[in-house]
């Protein structure tokens, strides 16, 4: 990846992440106003937003690649697939946690964690020994997790938090495998290509699991609007955003950048629901976050992505 010499050219680039991590940021508090509008699953609003998404990912690939967007490897295809099986896996994890824990915690859990597997899981396949940061962050991760689990009653928390933090904790390792299988595609394919194919997966999942447990399609007016808005707002634009803005932007920066996507998540959520944590609420916050940065610190800020590619963490979908 080349970077422009320019200070005009690295500042564009943070604004573009900016604006991306501030539409990722809104995801959370969509969902939950999808939720409230009428009955609806997880299964069902992640299946919608990839499917909405995937002819604009398919138009954007056909457009950068032309006749090229055809070409790819069998075993590039082959985990660009597994990529959207992982996706379609984190969208109803994450989806769920929401309905289950709200937006704040289930935005922290997932975005704070999801890292810190990536890192375990990547010292696990390619048998590199454990570093200390990535050890400090899990403790810090799984204690922050801890507290958010007992929050205190009170603390303005849905009664199934605890059940919420486990979903969000099954989208954080979904999340984690897209990153793992991401790395391995990387350099195979196109990133335009690994992600049509990803989110045609993603969806046919989805609704596939959908269709026998429960698939709604019933929606009103601004709730379709706000599925509309989720597949080609904070997933289709905002990817299209992240990946020129990583022209020219070294990814330390970016990573710190992409930490507004948690922090609009719970202000949303907090400005517009509600949403507030206690005292070990926001404890468990601040020792996920701290997970965050002693992993970015101790790797020297490794990148993290929110699409099926390399990625700098979801997100987050």
């Amino acid at each position: 990846m080349s970077f422009e010499p320019s200070a005009h050219g690295a500042r564009r680039g943070i604004v573009l992440i900016a604006a991306a991590a501030l539409l990722w940021g809104t995801v959370g508090v969509s969902t939950r106003g999808i939720y409230e509008l009428g009955a609806t699953n997880a299964l069902s609003i992640g299946f919608f937003r990839l499917a909405l998404a995937a002819p604009a990912m398919l138009i954007g690939c056909a457009a950068v690649l032309g006749r090229g967007a055809l070409r790819i490897g069998r075993s590039a295809a082959l985990l660009a697939a597994l990529v959207g099986v992982m996706l379609g896996l984190y969208q109803a994890f994450f989806f769920t946690a929401i309905a289950h824990a709200g937006v704040a915690i289930a935005v922290l859990v997932t975005l704070c964690t999801a890292p810190v597997l990536a890192a375990l899981m990547g010292a696990v396949l390619t048998r590199e020994r454990l570093t200390w940061p990535v050890a400090a962050a899990l403790v810090l991760a799984l204690g922050g997790t801890a507290l958010l689990i007992g929050v205190e009653p009170g603390a303005g928390l849905p009664a199934g938090a605890g059940l919420g933090v486990l979903f969000a904790l099954g989208s954080a390792f979904s999340y984690a495998m897209i990153t793992v299988l991401g790395g391995m595609v990387a350099g195979r394919a196109h990133q335009l290509q690994v992600n049509a194919i990803a989110f045609v997966t993603g969806a046919v999942l989805l609704l596939a699991v959908a269709l026998p447990t429960g698939f709604v399609v019933s929606y009103t007016p601004l709730g379709w609007g706000l599925l509309l808005y989720l597949a080609l707002v904070p997933t289709a634009l905002a990817y299209a955003l992240f990946l020129r803005g990583m022209r020219t932007t070294a990814a330390t920066s970016a990573t710190i950048v992409t930490l507004l996507e948690p922090l609009t998540s719970t202000m949303l959520a907090w400005l517009l629901f509600g949403e507030r944590l206690g005292p070990l609420g926001l404890l468990g916050a601040v020792l996920l976050l701290g997970a965050l940065g002693v992993l970015y610190i101790g790797t020297g800020g490794e990148r993290r992505e929110r699409s099926p590619q390399p990625v700098p963490q979801l997100e987050a979908e």
